[in-house]
């Protein structure tokens, strides 16, 4: 019996770590494919709305379906779109004006950090050291994905911004674990599909996409000297980077704790840049490769050291999630 129940837990967390996997991957290609759109001619911003909007389209069926979530969970639908979607994008694009993208992006990616604080400090629940450990050497493998070192130049309300990305990031991840443990979970489809419609309504305001030119969707963008027709490229940002990516995100963090989703979810900064290596010519350097080798082995040492749910023992970072992101950066 034992036996079986811990197979089965083991199971479920494998799967769930695929899942995390496969959203960090998905994730991680929107930049590759949102680049030659902006170098073509478009506003990041624009490029944002179109992709929460198209990915807002394609769940609209969704959100028919689990109209009763408007009920029943309105400030979780609410918190997630103006979090999880509008907010990490909102608060990144505003950064990176003021600050190197790359350090943006690694403040941004200090979310598992702040997950593993909040379940500490705030919920008062312990953590393992080796958990700890994996978030650390996440980050450290981060600074060096991006190369933190060349180009910092420090704008305080720059770095305010993207903290404040992390800080929409944690939200994400704490949402999409909410009622995990009570057993009355929402259906994560539902929330995703509610939560880009409240993205979509939140970013129409910021972005203005009736001031977009409309006319570069139907004209080829350049990638490294490759013409790809631009609706291609939006296709794949809205079905692959930002559906598949968001769905795959919120279902593993269901089998997952937020450490660990939250330090997978790292890996997207590592899936983008080898992509932007193979698809864009972006080569990476040394301490890039050496950095994603630190990251993956992070988010292994926090895999490897975390209970299944319900155990009394310390864990990663609680049965609150994180991850995507939402984190999400379009360029």
């Amino acid at each position: 019996m034992y036996t079986s129940e811990s197979s089965r837990a083991s199971e479920g967390k494998g799967v769930g770590l695929g899942l995390a996997l496969v959203s960090a991957l998905a994730f991680g290609g929107s930049g590759v494919a949102a680049k030659p759109l902006i170098e073509a001619g478009l506003d990041p911003l624009h490029v944002v709305w179109l992709r929460v909007a198209g990915a807002a389209l394609v769940m609209l069926p969704l959100a028919v379906r689990h109209r009763a979530l408007l009920r029943s969970r309105p400030a979780l639908l609410a918190g997630f779109g103006l979090l999880g979607v509008a907010g990490v994008q909102a608060f990144y694009f505003a950064s990176i004006s003021r600050i190197p993208v790359g350090v943006a992006l690694l403040v941004e990616y200090l979310a598992p950090a702040l997950v593993l604080g909040w379940v500490r400090f705030v919920q008062g629940r312990p953590v393992t050291r080796a958990a700890a450990l994996g978030v650390v050497l996440a980050v450290g493998g981060l600074a060096c994905v991006v190369e933190v070192w060349s180009g910092l130049s420090f704008d305080a309300l720059g770095l305010l911004l993207a903290l404040g990305a992390a800080c929409c990031q944690v939200g994400y991840f704490v949402l999409s674990d909410q009622g995990s443990d009570s057993g009355e979970v929402p259906d994560p489809l539902g929330v995703i599909a509610y939560g880009l419609l409240v993205g979509t309504a939140v970013l129409t305001v910021v972005a203005q996409p009736w001031t977009m030119d409309f006319s570069v969707l139907a004209q080829r963008a350049d990638m490294n000297g490759t013409p790809v027709a631009a609706g291609l490229l939006l296709g794949w940002i809205v079905l692959i980077a930002t559906v598949l990516a968001y769905v795959t995100g919120v279902v593993s963090v269901r089998r997952l704790s937020p450490a660990i989703a939250g330090v997978v979810a790292c890996l997207e900064a590592v899936v983008a840049t080898v992509l932007a290596w193979v698809l864009l010519g972006e080569h990476l350097s040394a301490p890039q490769i050496v950095g994603g080798a630190v990251v993956l082995l992070g988010a292994f040492i926090a895999q490897s050291s975390t209970p299944a749910k319900g155990s009394v023992e310390p864990i990663a970072t609680g049965g609150v999630e994180s991850r995507l992101s939402a984190r999400e950066n379009a360029a």
